[in-house]
């Protein structure tokens, strides 16, 4: 079942690549605990309308976002902490992104948000989302449509700030 607006974030491990290169675990509990942040999840780093649009679009909107009260704006996937690290270099040069890496998508599925893309060779993926969390408790939850793009996006989220 879906998490919804009003729902804690679920407490689980989410990784990102440490400067000694080995991914270091983070806890949601401890991550998210006192912080007004933007999080939005994307199917995969580097695929097409993820690279293209949806990632670029907060690199862009970064200072916009948080000029509204924000603390850190994070970005989700189901790939692992050394793949969101490369993506998020080639992406924001200024790193105003958090990449975390859900690698085995122990958040995405505790959130209701995998989306089965075995027969394309994907495995479990996120389905495309962004939400406004306060201290760990959804306050906006954005969910895209399967095969959309907008709802999520970093204009929207802007606008709902």
């Amino acid at each position: 079942m879906a998490i919804k607006e009003g729902d804690p974030l679920p407490s689980k491990t989410l990784h990102r690549l440490g400067d000694d290169g080995a991914p270091k675990p983070l806890s949601t509990d401890e991550y998210f605990a006192g912080k007004r942040v933007v999080l939005f999840a994307v199917p995969g780093a580097f695929t097409q309308t993820c690279s293209a649009r949806h990632l670029p679009g907060f690199v862009n909107y970064a200072d916009a976002i948080k000029a509204k009260g924000v603390d850190e704006i994070v970005c989700i996937a189901v790939n692992d902490a050394a793949v969101m690290d490369a993506w998020g270099k080639a992406k924001d040069e200024r790193r105003s992104i958090t990449m975390l890496s859900d690698g085995n998508a122990d958040f995405t599925t505790a959130v209701g948000m995998e989306i089965d893309r075995r027969a394309s060779g994907m495995g479990v993926r996120s389905k495309r989302y962004a939400m406004v969390v306060d201290d760990g408790v959804i306050k906006r939850l954005n969910l895209e449509p399967d095969g959309s793009y907008g709802v999520s996006s970093a204009e929207t989220i802007l606008k709902d700030l």
